[in-house]
């Protein structure tokens, strides 16, 4: 029996192992936390993930490894696949992690991005503000996600603040200054590649985040056949270019009609936690099979889906659940401001019959200013 080793194990990990179950796959997870969720369903090694003991004991003990997040650290991806495979490849990982490298790559692969610099003095950011334009955003090259390590600059006397707030950084992760882009649409590209370099695409989601955390997402987004088509071919050539295998998201903005790249996330992803319920093939699924060099699943829709996030606490479960089309996910984590502890995803045949549930659902839950924007997203 094959074992996947998971180097992360929170829900993202919890989720690949649900689904691997009927596949007759093992699992084994590796975090610094004792209490990361994945443990409540797999066995752990607990360690830091520079710890070579930890990652030894680990490594005999698994026939091939991912990860659920991208925070990894690269190097230690590297360590492990010189004695067992590891999926998606380290290069990709560290591409990923650093907001630099992965720009720097959109652009070389003609995928338009909004334009950046990299700041390492106060000097450089007074002269890239001046450059790029205002507003603008310095964030982090590394470790940021979710919002975090980020400052919008909205005038130049915001810069002494933006600073102030990360300046600290610049000499330990790196800074850079990316200009703002007043989007009308936030989209993602769910995508999986397999050993063989098959390519398959879930379709495009639609995607609404309230202070830098996805809230809610939406499939299949009401674009245009263009639109998502272009979506989908610059999605397939930042995967070829990396050799990557497994699921990953590419993370758009859409402005005037044009796509910009905001970021890659190399690995199962939020926006594509409706294909669970919504696909013919999970996200979770089609990346194992792909790590495993099986055949992909399909990942045709199956009629409508939108996805809920529960971020701090679990609300009550009734309201979804009541829904024919609704399906609950509790991640098992403690409440936690800002944390992600479960999910819920709601099907239909028609979009119709989704915006009556999401209207009913955000009535019952109190949660109405999450649900409106969807609802009238389906009535485009």
């Amino acid at each position: 029996m094959t074992t996947v080793g998971i180097l992360g194990g929170g829900q993202l990990a919890r989720m690949l192992a649900l689904s691997g179950a009927p596949l007759g796959l093992r699992f084994l997870v590796m975090d610094t936390a004792a209490d990361a969720c994945a443990g409540q369903f797999v066995p752990m090694v607990v360690g830091d993930y520079r710890d070579e003991a930890a990652l030894s004991e680990f490594a005999s003990r698994i026939d091939v490894a991912t990860f659920d997040f991208e925070n990894v650290p690269a190097e230690s991806a590297q360590w492990l696949s010189n004695r067992v495979p590891v999926f998606p490849n380290p290069r990709a990982l560290a591409t990923a992690q650093d907001r630099l490298a992965e720009k720097t790559l959109f652009r070389e692969l003609g995928i338009p991005v909004p334009p950046f610099a990299t700041i390492d003095t106060r000097e450089q950011l007074d002269a890239a503000i001046a450059a790029i334009g205002l507003p603008c955003i310095l964030k982090t090259r590394r470790l940021g996600y979710d919002g975090k390590g980020q400052f919008r600059v909205r005038t130049a006397a915001d810069a002494d603040a933006a600073w102030q707030a990360l300046g600290a950084q610049a000499g330990k992760v790196g800074l850079i200054l990316e200009g703002f882009v007043a989007f009308e649409r936030e989209l993602s590209v769910v995508a999986v590649r397999g050993r063989d370099g098959e390519f398959r695409a879930w379709p495009l989601t639609e995607n609404w985040h309230v202070d830098g955390v996805l809230s809610v997402s939406l499939a299949p987004a009401r674009v245009d056949a263009a639109l998502a088509e272009t979506a989908l071919a610059h999605a397939r050539k930042l995967a070829d270019a990396l050799d990557y295998v497994g699921v990953f998201a590419l993370e758009l903005f859409c402005r005037d009609g044009e796509l910009l790249a905001n970021e890659l996330a190399p690995r199962v992803h939020n926006s594509g936690h409706w294909t669970i319920e919504g696909a013919e093939t999970s996200q979770f699924e089609n990346h194992l099979r792909a790590v495993l060099g099986l055949p992909l699943g399909d990942t045709r829709m199956l009629g409508h889906a939108c996805m809920l996030n529960w971020i701090g606490e679990m609300p009550d479960a009734s309201a979804v659940l009541s829904e024919p089309g609704g399906h609950w996910h509790d991640y098992g984590k403690s409440p936690r401001a800002g944390r992600k502890v479960g999910h819920a995803t709601l099907r239909a045949d028609s979009t119709q019959g989704l915006a009556a549930s999401l209207q009913r659902i955000g009535a019952g839950l109190g949660r109405e200013s999450q649900v409106e924007p969807v609802v009238q997203a389906l009535a485009r």
